[in-house]
């Protein structure tokens, strides 16, 4: 049984291209995701992909919804592909929730996907806790299958052999890369001292992939809650010296626009991790 359904096995797409994200790990800050969402609105479904087959649902529990003492919703977990025309090209908009098994089942049968499709670029999107300041515009780290695709100034990085817990999509990554589409990532780092939803992050995100397809990608509400959020951790760092010296170090650091080292984006993952491990109550797990 195929793990996706196609909405649209004719659509007429013009020059499309996939911007990928998918919840877990390398979605700090829920900054892909978020992204993601504003980039797909009000677009049209084209494919879904089949939960019952990739989802632990004992993990990812579905919503219950109860209305005066009576069950009346569940909200299961989604993993779709939504097609939006943005500028003179379609952009494909792929977005959910992490798959818990069949990684490289489900790889496989989204390039068979982006295939039937035509699909001429694939850009993932993500986030990752680092070193950095809240008061200094959000860092864009880029991967590529070839050199040469990243666009806007964007660096690859950081530099030498780094090994880190895989997402999936990374996996999906390597997967259309290796069946012939150029893919390229673009990867925001997001200060590990703040926990939540982190909209600078989303914003910036969108701007690397408006500047990659030149497009005015849109951006919401994004800028004002980016804004709300930097006054409310101004405030938290004003009142607790500490906090504010270690602020001040970090800013340093920016300011000498330093890449950040294996070693020390290592430890910043694993605390992450770890993080997210006690919020879940001992559960959280990377794949």
């Amino acid at each position: 049984m195929a793990l996706y359904q196609l909405r649209e096995p004719e659509a007429d797409l013009v020059d499309p291209v996939v911007v990928a994200a998918l919840d877990g790990w390398v979605d700090a800050g829920s900054a892909a995701t978020d992204a993601a969402a504003k980039l797909a609105e009000k677009g049209r479904i084209v494919a879904e992909f089949d939960g019952d087959q990739l989802f632990d649902f004992r993990a990812r529990r579905p919503t219950l919804e109860i209305e005066n003492g009576k069950p009346e919703r569940l909200t299961w977990p989604t993993l779709q592909m939504r097609s939006r025309r943005i500028g003179e090209r379609d952009v494909l908009v792929l977005s959910g929730a992490e798959p818990d098994f069949k990684w490289r089942r489900f790889a496989a049968e989204v390039v068979e996907v982006a295939r039937k499709l035509h699909v001429t670029q694939w850009i993932s999107i993500g986030a990752i806790p680092a070193a950095v300041p809240h008061t200094r515009p959000v860092p864009i780290l880029g991967t590529s299958s070839e050199p040469g695709l990243l666009r806007g100034d964007v660096q690859a990085g950081p530099l030498g052999l780094l090994r880190v817990p895989a997402a999936c999509i990374s996996v999906l990554d390597m997967a259309v890369s290796r069946a012939g589409i150029p893919a390229v990532g673009y990867f925001a780092q997001i200060p590990h001292y703040v926990s939540g939803e982190y909209p600078g992050a989303a914003l910036e995100l969108l701007r690397a992939v408006g500047r990659h397809l030149d497009i005015e990608a849109p951006t919401g509400d994004l800028a004002d809650a980016a804004q709300v959020l930097r006054k409310r951790l101004d405030a938290a760092a004003a009142l607790d010296e500490t906090t504010r010296n270690y602020v001040e170090r970090l800013e340093g650091m920016a300011d000498e626009s330093r890449l950040p080292a294996g070693d020390d984006l290592i430890a910043d993952i694993e605390r992450f991790l770890r993080d997210q491990g006690r919020e879940m109550g001992g559960g959280g797990r990377p794949n």
